[in-house]
């Protein structure tokens, strides 16, 4: 059930920010991947392990620099980082120790990661497209 809820919830989101126009920025799912990396060190505070804290402080700063790059150079880096998350989820529960991380979350942010990172890629092909299409309608009107 947490995959399928995380995924569901990773395409609502993502045709919620679309349809109201807020992927438009280019900052939108860069700042959405730094929060998603940024909840391992919630749950290391919420768990009260400050060896946690700091070991998931240290997890979490690569996906920090590749959100970070990725908005700076091309948003498939975000792509990368996203798909990456999902797969740190489904080893972390092997390899870190977390008293905070909740029973049901590496299922369901693997879920969300992948589908995020999918729906991300879909509209980056989806793209030059579009961009086609408008550049024929500018082509047309001048024209006429």
């Amino acid at each position: 059930m947490s995959f399928l809820i995380g995924a569901l919830l990773a395409l609502v989101v993502g045709v919620f920010a679309t349809w109201l126009g807020f992927d438009r920025d280019r900052a939108f799912y860069p700042a959405v991947m730094i929060v998603i990396a940024s909840y391992y060190v919630l749950f290391a505070v919420m768990g009260g392990s400050s060896e946690s804290l700091l070991t998931e402080c240290v997890v979490m700063a690569p996906f920090l620099l590749v959100a970070s790059i990725g908005f700076k150079k091309t948003p498939w880096l975000v792509v990368v980082a996203l798909f990456a998350h999902g797969l740190l989820d489904l080893v972390h529960p092997h390899l870190l120790t977390n008293p905070g991380v909740p029973i049901f979350w590496s299922h369901f942010c693997l879920a969300y990661d992948v589908a995020a990172a999918g729906y991300l890629a879909m509209l980056l092909l989806r793209q030059p497209r579009q961009r086609t299409r408008a550049q024929a309608a500018t082509d047309r009107v001048g024209t006429d």
